[in-house]
């Protein structure tokens, strides 16, 4: 066998350029959000389980909180409901509630974590039920046409709380926690709750090192599609001023800022569509995403 030493040489090249990294956030906890295209895609979920395990092997404490949009229309359209959003919200009546606890605490919680397993990991499955994780109540979301009325989703919660108890408890035996983000009301009512939102709050209890979001965007972009990252606070309200982040992307900017300002290091914002993604962006100078810090 003959051996390509070019490759090799760079395969070396990685190591040594991931080392410091490797060392930086060593114990640190870093939560990440999980969903998009990574989430449907086998050669992007296997990636995704790979990198997760690495980062556990090398004494990060990685945990996910995943999503599961499609794959809910997908039972929904099959029992012949229709979904309905407002202002990109699901609208959850009690038999959609009944269909997102089992898509996402059950068919993509544990696909997720069989994936992990199957990559060497010892994943553990929960929602926000188990143990008390995340408390919630029912969120009534302002609308942006009247700014007086209140919009009610049904069944659709914001987090109140969150629990770190158990997550702590998995993290010191080893174990990656896979979150679905369904919470719990005083009264024992289960709430839907938007993955991004759970994940930051989740971030700010754990006092994070890192909130890593992934998308199906490159990232932030300028008005001439150049990535930006290394965003400050201060940037993100003049890119929103003058336009240059708008639609869908200001609340996942919203959210990553709100975590940043509340005791996470840092937020990122990654394109989930390539391969490997989550490695690239820790482990490596260059990244693939865009980050967003404090100041």
């Amino acid at each position: 066998m003959t051996l390509d030493i070019t490759a090799a040489m760079n395969n070396a090249r990685v190591l040594a350029e991931a080392l410091p990294y490797i060392r930086r956030f060593a114990g640190k906890t870093i939560v990440i959000k999980y969903g998009g295209n990574a989430m449907t895609e086998e050669r992007l979920k296997h990636g995704f389980a790979q990198d997760v395990v690495l980062m556990k092997l090398v004494g990060m404490n990685p945990v996910v909180v995943h999503g599961g949009g499609p794959q809910i229309n997908d039972l929904l359209k099959r029992i012949g409901k229709q979904g309905e959003f407002i202002q990109g919200m699901r609208v959850t009546d009690r038999e959609t509630m009944d269909v997102v606890e089992m898509v996402l605490g059950g068919l993509v919680n544990k696909e997720i974590v069989n994936l992990i397993n199957q990559h060497g990991g010892r994943a553990v499955g929960l929602t926000g039920k188990d143990g008390g994780l995340i408390k919630a109540k029912k969120l009534l979301m302002k609308s942006r046409d009247k700014q007086d009325e209140l919009i009610d989703l049904g069944l659709v919660g914001e987090v109140t709380e969150i629990d770190p108890a158990l997550v702590a408890l998995l993290d010191t035996q080893d174990f990656i926690p896979v979150i679905a983000p369904v919470g719990v009301g005083d009264d024992g009512q289960s709430y839907n709750i938007n993955a991004d939102l759970v994940a930051g709050k989740l971030a700010e209890t754990l006092k994070a090192e890192k909130l890593i979001l992934l998308t199906n965007t490159t990232g932030v972009l300028d008005k001439n599609g150049n990535l930006l990252t290394g965003l400050t606070a201060s940037r993100v309200d003049e890119l929103i001023a003058d336009g240059t982040i708008s639609g869908g992307m200001i609340p996942k900017i919203d959210m990553a800022l709100e975590a940043v300002k509340n005791g996470v290091k840092s937020s990122h914002i990654i394109d989930g569509r390539v391969e490997h993604a989550l490695l690239l962006e820790i482990f490596t100078d260059a990244g693939v995403g865009t980050l967003i810090r404090n100041g």
